[in-house]
């Protein structure tokens, strides 16, 4: 009985770390990736503050966007 336990919580304690694994390498990819685009925008003369003003602006842009569609086609 006790070496079923073991297995089982070996086994449990792999799918975590993997998982973990998993999380920590997606973690690490996109920082990556948001430090890339951030490094190319201040080439072009974008600044961090920019980038996160247009973010917080997205939501009303995306509605503005929509509603131009919907005007231009009659929806």
């Amino acid at each position: 009985m006790n070496l079923i336990i073991l297995v089982a919580a070996l086994l449990v304690a792999w799918l975590v770390f993997r998982a973990l694994f998993k999380l920590l390498k997606t973690v690490i990819s996109t920082a990556i990736a948001v430090l890339i685009i951030v490094v190319i925008l201040m080439v072009f003369g974008v600044t961090p503050e920019d980038l996160v003003r247009e973010l917080s602006n997205l939501p009303q842009t995306i509605t503005d966007i929509v509603t131009q569609f919907r005007n231009l086609t009659g929806l």
